[in-house]
């Protein structure tokens, strides 16, 4: 890459002369200064660059630092400075990202007036209503009262308004009389209601069609918001009203009626997993629908998508620089955040505000890489109060403004959920892994694919967006830790298992011990009725057989042992003297008193005699 002073005002000039080239391309928080106008300096050496033949440049090709090009520029006479900012070129950058679905996070209204901002697409994903919401001191989009702008894509209308929360009114309304809500001024002009922030009132509606008055954008917003900060806000929404008491069969019937086939009992295996141990892994069957429970959920109990983040696991992961990111080199007050949105969420789930709402991140595919080289910080933290050091020295800030702290902490509102598929392109888990997490196995039986063949449809997660977002503060009540109860039946029988899996390396510690207690306790506070027997059956089909792997000669007898603590009404001995002939019968007239895991150990068993090996984990 070769520049000189001519190339690169003849590169200024075709920007002039072609305004397309800024689409897509302005800067975020410097521009190039020319003869008084500005430009977006990375735009500039890119259409210099391309001018003596070479390619397109990102900021992606000079490391994701700006110092480089900033050095080039300034070599060549020109002036690099901060943008200052501006309502009206924030909320152009706010529609161009809703137009595409690929909103960001704003980067300069958080500083205006001490309010903090959240953008959004709305409410699972992108959705027909953008936002941007402008927040007082301890104030969030769930305690209903806000200035706000809504952009409808569909009518091209874009509405500042006084936002009233759809999931907690206030007790108080906004000090106006006489102002139409939206949902009436959409009546009035003959267009379709809208479903969400339909009870918001409206300071001023602007039609976009043929684009934006800036002093009008700017003006307006403005005193919005100092009318705003100057007005007594003793807004007492009632959280107890509002909030109800976790139920996971709710989430089973809106997830139905999306078209989301998950047993009763899968989901209350997965709810009560999350809640005994913050990270539970979804193996098994590709396609049977463990992205689609995990995304399913955190879209029903999320009040926006700021809760959450879906990052698929990339098959070059060997650090853990693509969750944390890493310092910048080269600019000593500069942190390079990665583009999965992980260092975000976890500054959003300790916020004081936040401290009553689940975050969930959602690893998908996540042995595309060895887990222990990019998740072992996280391995870690999760069983202390220690924290991961990201840097040392002084103060860091991300390219798009936020503080990254020295360090952070596991916050005990986040949860993590990883989705597995077993085929040669993936990495097995080590025990480490296996020992920290749930694991839960998705099969699909003959009478469930019977049933989608017969009513087949497409998962529509708009149905359940949000329903469950009464129950957040409950569900983490739920996943706080409880004093384990003693229950000598329980014990007996962990113990069994320990003397058996013992004899292959295969025992569970004091941690595995403990987690069992847990996950029955909560399986208990979710599903009252719940015997010890399914509950027992539930903990060794997911803390004890995920270490199970080997060879047939390491693991036939084994399985057979295991296989034979898993009956009820015969011997173990007898079980095992007698297993080739029950085999062969298909185990006819055996009670079992384990039956998920019986049927795990089968399947297993018959995987070492077919092909000389097995592991929990299957393709």
């Amino acid at each position: 890459m070769e520049f000189n002073r001519e190339n690169l005002i003849k590169a200024i000039e075709k920007i002039d002369n072609n305004p397309n080239l800024l689409k897509g391309r302005t800067s975020s928080t410097y521009d190039l200064v020319f003869e008084n106008k500005k430009y977006p300096p990375i735009l500039v050496l890119s259409e210099a660059n391309k001018l003596n033949g070479g390619k397109e440049l990102m900021l992606e090709n000079f490391g994701n630092s700006v110092t480089i090009p900033f050095e080039i520029l300034k070599k060549h006479g020109f002036v690099i400075e901060k943008k200052e900012a501006s309502y009206f070129e924030e909320l152009q950058n706010f529609l161009e990202q809703s137009k595409t679905d690929d909103l960001k996070y704003s980067k300069y209204l958080k500083k205006f007036l001490d309010l903090d901002v959240k953008v959004s697409f709305g409410q699972g994903g992108p959705a027909n209503i953008p936002w941007i919401s402008f927040l007082r001191d301890g104030m969030t989009t769930s305690k209903g009262i806000y200035p706000v702008y809504l952009y409808y894509k569909k009518e091209e209308l874009l509405v500042l308004a006084y936002g009233i929360s759809e999931t907690n009114d206030p007790e108080k309304q906004w000090p106006l009389e006489g102002l139409k809500t939206i949902q009436s001024y959409f009546s009035e002009k003959k267009l379709n209601a809208p479903f969400r922030y339909g009870k918001s009132f409206i300071y001023k509606v602007y039609n976009i069609k043929n684009g934006l008055n800036k002093s009008s954008i700017n003006s307006d917003l403005f005193n919005l918001l100092n009318y705003y900060k100057s007005i007594k806000m003793d807004i007492k929404t009632n959280t107890t009203k509002n909030s109800m008491k976790f139920n996971y069969i709710d989430f089973k019937t809106k997830s139905f009626e999306s078209n989301l086939n998950f047993s009763e009992k899968l989901i209350l295996r997965f709810i009560a997993s999350l809640t005994s141990k913050p990270f539970v892994i979804l193996s098994g069957l590709s396609g049977s629908g463990k992205t689609k429970i995990a995304q399913s959920f955190v879209q029903w109990i999320c009040e926006d998508e700021n809760q959450y983040k879906i990052v698929p696991v990339g098959a070059d992961w060997t650090n853990r620089e693509p969750l944390v990111g890493y310092p910048n080199g080269l600019v000593s007050n500069e942190y390079i955040t990665p583009d999965s949105g992980v260092v975000h969420l976890l500054m959003e789930a300790v916020k004081k505000e936040n401290e009553n709402k689940p975050f969930f991140l959602i690893l998908d595919e996540m042995n595309l890489s060895h887990v222990e080289r990019y998740f072992a910080d996280f391995l870690s933290i999760m069983e202390s109060n220690d924290t991961i050091k990201l840097y040392t020295g002084n103060t860091r800030e991300s390219l798009d403004g936020l503080s990254i702290p020295l360090e952070i902490g596991w916050p005990k509102n986040v949860f993590i959920i990883g989705t597995v598929n077993i085929d040669e392109t993936t990495y097995m888990f080590s025990p480490k892994v296996l020992d920290r997490a749930n694991v839960i196995e998705f099969r699909i039986t003959e009478d469930e694919i019977n049933g989608f063949l017969a009513n087949p449809g497409i998962p529509d997660l708009k149905k359940l967006t949000g329903n469950g977002i009464a129950m957040a503060e409950s569900f983490l009540s739920i996943a706080e830790k409880v004093e384990i109860e003693k229950n000598e039946a329980l014990t007996k029988e962990l113990v069994y298992f320990f003397n058996e899996l013992k004899k292959v390396g295969a025992e569970f510690g004091y941690r595995s011990a403990t987690e069992i207690m847990q996950l029955v306790k909560k399986l208990k506070m979710l599903e009252p009725k719940i015997t010890d027997n399914a509950c027992l059956d539930i903990a060794i089909m997911q803390k004890l057989l995920p270490k199970l792997h080997g060879s047939r000669s390491k693991l036939v007898k084994i399985l057979i042992a295991l296989a034979g603590l898993c009956i009820d009404g015969m011997k173990k001995e007898d079980f095992e003297k007698n297993f080739e002939d029950l085999y062969k019968k298909d185990f006819e007239d055996i009670n079992v008193k384990y039956p998920i895991s019986f049927e795990k150990l089968i399947r297993m068993y018959k995987n070492v005699l077919a092909n000389g090996f097995t592991s929990y984990a299957e393709a």
